[in-house]
């Protein structure tokens, strides 16, 4: 008789083991991204001829901006047929660009005061993540009105450029508050389901582990300049 090789199903122990291996990969590159991003901001505010070059004209600013978004674009439309090292290298570009762009904050607001809130952000962010990491209930109910929330606080952000509404201002604060609190909760749940067992080490692995960093980084910054509108202190 032919012997056939049964495939192994993986145990529970096995399945919850290499998840977790998989978020740390997330959260590691999100935390190289977010560290890439202050440094580059930090420099760029103590940096006379950098602050000039980027806002001396708003083109320069609007471009850099735009390179960000292409940038993200790139990333999550063609990674599929990206090499890992290249989604990487991706990544970090659109974290360059970031911190480039958001060097302003410097600007604005007092570094003790960017510094507290950096801190409330990273408390809020670890607890709604533990969250969406173990929590039983199915967040997947959350995304329709969390991303409807979403959709309309770039109108009312976008709305607000123009009407300078100070009302307006704190509502769209406070919205983009508990938009992406929830987001974090949310996606972190959905990065931890799309994981696909059995491909640890691989270029997919790699590739789906750069995604969720770019998910979360993403959910990270936007709490944190949010927050900052609130908690942040004024030169």
């Amino acid at each position: 008789m032919d012997s056939f090789n049964t495939p192994t199903v993986p145990s529970v122990d096995q399945v919850l083991a290499e998840q977790q291996r998989y978020m740390v990969k997330v959260y590691g590159w999100m935390s190289l991204g977010l560290i890439l991003t202050g440094l580059v901001a930090w420099y760029t505010a103590s940096s006379e001829a950098l602050l000039n070059f980027i806002f001396g004209t708003k083109w320069m600013f609007f471009g850099l901006i735009i390179l960000e978004l292409i940038s993200v674009g790139i990333l999550v439309s063609m990674i599929n047929r990206m090499s890992a090292n290249l989604a990487t290298a991706v990544f970090f570009i659109y974290a360059v660009l970031n911190g480039l762009t958001l060097s302003c904050i410097f600007i604005v607001y007092t570094t003790s005061s960017i510094a507290s809130t950096f801190f409330v952000t990273a408390g809020t962010f670890a607890v709604m993540s533990i969250y969406g990491y173990y929590t039983k209930t199915d967040l997947s109910k959350w995304g329709n009105l969390l991303f409807m929330g979403l959709i309309g606080l770039i109108i009312a952000s976008v709305a607000n450029w123009f009407m300078k509404s100070e009302t307006l201002y704190w509502i769209t604060t406070y919205a983009g508050v508990l938009i992406f609190v929830g987001l974090t909760a949310y996606d972190t749940q959905k990065i931890k389901n799309m994981n696909i067992i059995g491909n640890e080490g691989s270029d997919e692995d790699h590739k789906e582990a750069i995604m969720g960093a770019l998910t979360l980084y993403l959910d990270f910054i936007n709490l944190f300049l949010y927050l900052l509108r609130i908690f942040g202190r004024r030169r």
